[in-house]
């Protein structure tokens, strides 16, 4: 077991003694204790879900001391050792004595774990409050702090209820719960924003949802901010009916030198803002059931509100949805603008009675995966005042770069055939109310119709409508700090969504830090082996408290889980780093080779064509598709070339984007290629997601919500291959992404093609492969048509970035 931790603040000693003196562990006096009855007191405070002296010390007696004597007994001798010390450390984190660790050995603890040092194997009382302190900001093995486990078993109870108490309470540079969340106001406003995106000529409003600390009526408090279109309810139905057949024919495209006309979009004239009736000192309505990030509910005990707002186009708000342009950004910041004080809110719909948000102190922070994290981005990159930061997860960057790849149209895994009419469509919850929904239904089909239009499914091609949604050309404006988040196996938002975004990132004057799982498009703040809740509270103390915790400096620049060893985060300065050189390997034969082909090498011939009994297998049952796509026999041999290197010698870690140089040549005048590189190797690797190792282990604060306690496992059974990436391109888009030309059947053309960026281990036995192919069942359309590549193999290699 392995508990990374990257988000303690180095302490003095005098920090240490006063912060616990500051959470009620310890009194000024404490010092003049003698070691085993200073000990004692520690122990018994560890115990807060129990009232009695006598309770307390019966737990003490619970716990073995050395390997003949329990806590209780040990402690009656007087002195106390580092042996000892540890025995109890270890247990109160959760270990287990004769299983977990040696009572006689405890320091030959089989797992990697934060602890104290000591100088001395007999301990004074300093010694005992450094490594006290130590303890409470240690991960337990259920994945959290022993302070919040403390915490979730009732020890700030009675600073919650103290006036005196200071707020936000601040130990070792993190905000503590000491906020009542048995006493959360919920509550609806209604914010104006300067969008009339349904054309009713009234100014869209917005429904926001926020809960808060009672706390915040008297002291204000910082404000988590998720927008997701999603909260309000989704039109799963209407979206399944409107999406895409993608087996469809792969067609000749117009040549065009420039597939962007950088139109200026028009700017609608916006109606005035209604008038003001009256002011309100409170919302008209709460709220029940709530859309929940349980990273969001984690802070409501530590002295930060959330807000939830789905956006223009949603149930009980106007307008329409617009999918990731400049209307729908708007939309998003809009919340923070009312929450930074600068944008009128009305306490309903109708009254039009003004309130704000009084309970902010302005400064304002967003989360959220996938859609919700390109909000994030999107909203970043206008530079609104008030946002301080973003923790964006899974977050598309450029919209093209999710429904669309190198002049193809090219689906999120597990989305075939979706694209922005159908997320559109989806997302407009307005549908839900039927009256609501009866006034615009003309209007909306007709927006509908036009997205459906503008997004081009015809060609693939970049064009005004995905320029318009590429947050990446409005990087200038950022002002806040930036925290991304991304799956080195997200094949739905891509990893060149966070890589390009973040290579950008570095030329500008904010932090930026990076956290690359070995996840699909998942969380990861209930993870075991990360301190992820940590890093985000030191974080976010930092950015919105305003608290000198060295949050910046503390945390590292990239943390990477490693693919190979399970519960194993590294730390690095950058993700595909300039200066990493590449190993090149040329093609020959069926072999990836350190030296170039013969030149007279013949060129290597496969076919984008299957029996239509066996298309249609593939097309219902991809899984059984990518398996045969990497086996050197099987159905799909004729489709594909399968290149394989040698077996590595050593150990090789592969950084940022693989790149492939082809000479190839199509006999129809279009064509298209698809990559994937692979790792062969039988070996046991790590689940495809993340296990549950306890169900409701992880608490979000005392007597509040809970989460699964989860990690990645190594797999029971070994698999004989893994995807490390892959790449699709149009031939007719080999030259740039904008520019479109013709292809001579028959003509050899020279290309090349970056693949999505990785950060890999290629372990020694393992071997480099490297699948060229047409169709992608899960990604590309399948139009199955008859058309014969060729490979000039002694004029194509292949680059691999390597770790410096």
């Amino acid at each position: 077991m392995k508990l990374n931790q990257f988000a303690i603040q180095p302490t003095s000693f005098q920090q240490e003694f006063t912060e616990l003196q500051r959470i009620n562990f310890i009194q000024a006096d404490f010092l003049n204790q003698k070691p085993a009855p200073a000990l004692q007191w520690l122990l018994q405070k560890s115990f807060p879900e129990l009232t009695t002296s006598q309770d307390q010390l019966h737990q003490l007696s619970t716990l073995m001391a050395t390997s003949k004597q329990n806590a209780l007994g040990y402690l009656q001798q007087g002195q106390v050792t580092a042996t000892a010390f540890y025995n109890i450390f270890w247990q109160l984190l959760g270990f287990e004595a004769g299983q977990d660790f040696s009572l006689d050995d405890p320091l030959a603890l089989g797992s990697q774990v934060h602890y104290p040092i000591f100088s001395q194997s007999n301990l004074d009382t300093k010694d005992l409050i450094h490594g006290w302190y130590q303890l409470l900001i240690t991960h337990t093995v259920h994945g959290q702090t022993f302070l919040d486990e403390l915490a979730n078993r009732g020890y700030f109870q009675k600073m919650i209820q103290d006036p005196h108490t200071p707020r936000p309470l601040i130990f070792n540079g993190k905000a503590q719960p000491v906020y009542d969340t048995s006493k959360l106001i919920h509550e609806v406003v209604y914010v104006e924003s300067s969008l009339d995106s349904d054309h009713d000529g009234q100014r869209d409003l917005l429904k926001t949802e926020i809960i808060r600390p009672q706390e915040s009526n008297q002291q204000p408090v910082p404000a988590l901010y998720t927008a997701s279109p999603y909260n309000q309810g989704t039109n799963d139905k209407d979206g399944e009916a409107l999406t895409h057949n993608v087996n469809v024919l792969l067609q000749a495209k117009s040549p065009s030198p420039n597939t962007v006309h950088s139109a200026p979009v028009k700017e609608a004239q916006i109606p005035q803002p209604r008038s003001i009736k009256g002011n309100s000192p409170k919302a008209s309505a709460s709220m029940g059931n709530y859309f929940s990030y349980s990273l969001n509910d984690y802070f409501l005990a530590r002295g930060f509100a959330v807000v939830y707002a789905a956006g223009i186009g949603t149930k009980d708000s106007q307008g329409f949805r617009t999918c990731g342009d400049n209307q729908e950004t708007a939309s998003t910041t809009a919340i923070i603008e009312w929450l930074a004080g600068q944008r009128t809110a009305f306490s309903d719909q109708t009254q039009q009675l003004s309130i704000t948000a009084s309970w902010c102190n302005h400064q304002i922070a967003m989360t959220g995966r996938s859609y919700l994290g390109t909000l994030a981005i999107a909203a970043a990159t206008t530079g609104v005042a008030g946002l301080k930061t973003i923790i964006a997860e899974a977050a598309i960057s450029s919209w093209y770069d999710y429904y669309r790849e190198n002049g193809l149209v090219v689906a999120p895994q597990g989305f075939p055939g979706e694209d922005a009419d159908v997320l559109a469509m989806e997302t407009f919850s307005r549908k839900k109310q039927a009256g609501d929904y009866h006034k615009i239904a003309s209007t909306w089909q007709q927006h509908l119709q036009k997205i459906a239009q503008d997004q081009d499914r015809s060609t693939g091609n970049y064009n005004d409508f995905w320029e318009q949604r590429n947050y990446r050309h409005h990087l200038q404006k950022i002002k806040a700090d930036i925290f991304l988040v991304h799956g080195l196996n997200d094949w739905n938002v891509k990893p060149k969504n966070a890589y390009k975004f973040w290579q950008a990132l570095q030329k500008l004057p904010v932090i930026s830090k990076l956290i690359l799982h070995q996840g699909p498009h998942i969380y990861i703040n209930n993870f075991r082996s990360l301190d992820f809740t940590d890093i985000i509270n030191l974080w976010l103390t930092h950015e919105l408290y305003d608290i000198d915790n060295q949050a910046q400096k503390i945390l590292p620049k990239v943390i990477i889980q490693d693919n190979a060893t399970a519960e194993t985060w590294k730390t690095q300065n950058t993700w595909g780093d300039a200066h990493n050189q590449s190993q090149v390997f040329y093609f020959n034969e069926n072999s990836l080779q350190k030296k170039p082909a013969p030149q007279d090498l013949a060129p290597q011939s496969y076919c984008d064509y299957l029996p239509a009994d066996k298309f249609n297998y593939y097309t219902k049952n991809l899984n059984q598709w990518q398996q045969d796509l990497t086996q050197s026999n099987s159905d799909l041999a004729t489709t594909r070339l399968l290149f394989k290197a040698a077996p590595q010698q050593k150990p090789l870690i592969i950084d940022g984007r693989p790149k492939v140089k082809l000479r190839i040549a199509s006999d129809h005048p279009y064509g298209l290629l698809s990559c994937r590189l692979i790792d062969y190797g039988f070996f046991r690797r790590l689940e495809k997601l993340p296990q549950v190792l306890e169900n409701q282990a992880f608490d979000l604060s005392w007597h509040y919500q809970k989460e699964n306690l989860r990690e990645y496992q190594l797999a029971t059974d070994p698999t004989s291959f893994q995807l490390i990436s892959l790449a699709h391109l149009n031939f007719q888009n080999r030259t740039g992404l904008t520019q479109v030309t013709t292809v001579v059947p028959g003509k050899f053309y020279d290309l090349t093609l970056l693949l999505q960026p990785t950060h890999y281990q290629l372990l020694p036995g393992h071997q480099l492969g490297l699948i060229i192919y047409a169709t992608d069942m899960e990604m590309t359309i399948r139009g199955n048509q008859n058309i014969s590549y060729q490979l000039d193999c002694a004029h194509s290699k292949f680059l691999v970035p390597l770790m410096s």
